[in-house]
């Protein structure tokens, strides 16, 4: 299909029931629910340049984001449609009560805008999450609620950033830096 065709509105209609459904799922912690949103299930998390492949490295990442914000919702700003995927604004929306990599629980909450592609293949098969946030916007807000007068918050503001520190300067996963350009000359 050219990048210029839209698939006809029956398919653009199942592909975003189905995105709705896998947010709805995501939200409600119905894990297997929401895996069952893709044959195999996939996520490019850009901001953090790391990809998380298959059943048990999805799960694992639902886990810790789930530790660190119980919580965690999204609230919808747009949904669009291109031609092999549907693209979703949102603001991501958590409390931050268990720890997040290494970086331990501050209590802040965060509102963060987001946006992901949800990208099918030619059998209208769901094969990517790639998520694009900024992820300083997070730790500001997360380090920005602690009171800077306070001893206890002070230790834990030292432990964040410490924690932030020591995730920092990992490899990125080489199918996010290995791209191809594409031939635009049609």
């Amino acid at each position: 299909m050219s990048r210029f065709t839209l698939p006809p509105e029956g398919i653009l209609r199942a592909r975003e029931k189905l995105v709705l459904d896998h947010f709805r799922d995501e939200v409600l912690q119905d894990w297997d629910a929401t895996l069952s949103t893709f044959p195999h299930p996939h996520y490019e998390l850009i901001a953090q340049m790391t990809v998380h492949d298959g059943d048990s490295e999805v799960r694992q990442y639902y886990h810790d984001t789930r530790v660190a914000f119980p919580d965690q919702e999204h609230e919808m700003i747009a949904l669009r449609h291109a031609n092999d995927a549907v693209i979703v604004e949102f603001w991501l929306i958590g409390t931050h009560k268990g720890p997040l990599g290494k970086i331990p629980p501050t209590g802040s909450s965060h509102r963060t805008r987001m946006t992901a592609y949800f990208i099918f293949d030619e059998d209208e098969n769901l094969i990517n999450e790639r998520v694009y946030f900024d992820q300083l916007t997070i730790l500001k807000q997360l380090l920005g609620g602690l009171d800077k007068r306070n001893p206890a918050d002070l230790l834990k503001l030292g432990r964040a950033v410490a924690g932030a520190l020591a995730m920092a300067g990992g490899e990125p996963d080489p199918c996010l830096t290995k791209t191809v350009t594409p031939d635009l000359n049609d």
